[in-house]
């Protein structure tokens, strides 16, 4: 099975995890601050926040941006659930917005005519590994004073006309789930440059308490107060030591994706109904996915015949993502419902997600673009 995605581990992330598993701190120690070091260096951010997963880190913004109940949160329908699962963690009010159809990014038009009295905060997304349009998304926030949160768990690395991802927005939060441009087993980060919102999450990531174990130990104290309401959502220092090694990677990542990326779009070029989508003008594009869209008629099959006819070949195609607007959890508890976000509702059925990642060889590549081809004969 060639999969849609997949970690990339070499000898010297086994020896960086090998030598935190022989010091003295596992947890809490001296490598999640150097991987926080590391990342916002990286993106150009004044603070970081590691954290056990992506959704966690999604809280953690939520947290920050003062979410709570009743606050409505604009979300995108083409994301995964964990994006509007932050807010509802708050107990605050998903509210879907529909996307673009060229590029699947949240459409800031829809975001305009959802904003409500009752709106906190924009929620987007870069999915696929592209940057959204943050100019826009900011124009609106700042005209509503509400806060703008980068879902940017496909897009460390990415880059917009307006700089790096992690620069764009008020929070900017990654994963390094496996499948990730970088993997720490589990994991993630929220990145800002505010203070006031780095030191709320800092609390909130270790139980709400005003101090950790390595800064009694530091300190030569045992006394430490709860002094608000958290979670234990710690990372390893086994996890962030990975973290770092791959980091040192992720430029040379992106590339070898941008290159299969573009031999894709090159054997593409000629296939009737197979439609790639759009990159953003002045985009340095992640390619956390490479996703397709199935156009039945001219294609003559569609994308669940496809799928299934891929899958039968070994080739780990996957869709990214069912809208929203159309999980049973949000129909019952938020009124969700067809209709709502008809661009992304009527393109969902045309998606397909094809295997990327640094490791996938040329020769994989053409295995997967024959078997498309093949398809339309079959």
């Amino acid at each position: 099975m060639i999969p849609y995605g997949r970690q990339c581990i070499t000898a010297d992330d086994v020896e960086a995890v090998a030598e935190t598993l022989q010091s003295d701190w596992l947890t809490t120690g001296p490598k999640v601050d150097e991987f926080e070091r590391a990342v916002t260096d990286y993106v150009g951010a004044g603070h970081g926040l590691a954290v056990c997963n992506g959704t966690a880190a999604l809280h953690c913004a939520a947290v920050a941006a003062g979410i709570g109940p009743g606050d409505e949160v604009i979300v995108p329908a083409i994301t995964f659930v964990a994006t509007a699962n932050a807010a509802v963690f708050q107990n605050g009010i998903p509210v879907f917005a529909d996307v673009d159809r060229d590029t699947l990014l949240i459409d800031p038009d829809s975001v305009e005519a959802k904003i409500t009295a009752k709106t906190k905060a924009i929620f987007a997304v870069d999915y696929a590994g592209q940057p959204c349009d943050y100019a826009a998304l900011r124009s609106i926030a700042d005209r509503h004073k509400l806060i703008l949160v980068a879902d940017a768990s496909h897009s460390i690395g990415a880059a917009s006309e307006l700089g790096k991802v992690g620069q764009l927005a008020d929070l900017t939060t990654f994963s390094f789930h496996p499948v990730k441009p970088i993997t720490t087993g589990e994991g993630g980060m929220v990145v800002t440059n505010d203070e006031t919102m780095w030191r709320t999450m800092r609390r909130f990531r270790n139980h709400g308490i005003d101090n950790d174990s390595r800064q009694r130990e530091a300190s030569g104290q045992w006394f430490y107060e709860m002094v608000s309401l958290g979670y234990n959502y710690r990372i390893p220092d086994i996890l962030c030591a990975l973290g770092i090694s791959q980091l040192k990677k992720l430029a040379g990542w992106i590339k070898r994706r941008q290159a299969i990326a573009a031999q894709y779009d090159n054997a593409f070029a000629s296939v009737a109904g197979i439609k790639p989508l759009l990159t953003r003008p002045g985009v340095s594009h992640g390619y956390h996915l490479y996703v397709i869209r199935i156009d039945e008629q001219r294609f003559g099959k569609t994308r669940d015949e496809l799928f299934r006819l891929l899958r039968e070949k070994g080739i780990g195609v996957n869709v990214h993502y069912l809208p929203l607007n159309l999980h049973r959890f949000y129909r019952e508890n938020f009124g969700a419902h067809a209709g709502q976000c008809p661009v992304a509702e009527n393109v969902f059925s045309e998606l397909l997600s094809l295997p990327i990642y640094p490791d996938m060889q040329n020769s994989q590549v053409e295995m997967v673009v024959d078997a498309i081809q093949a398809a339309v004969q079959k």
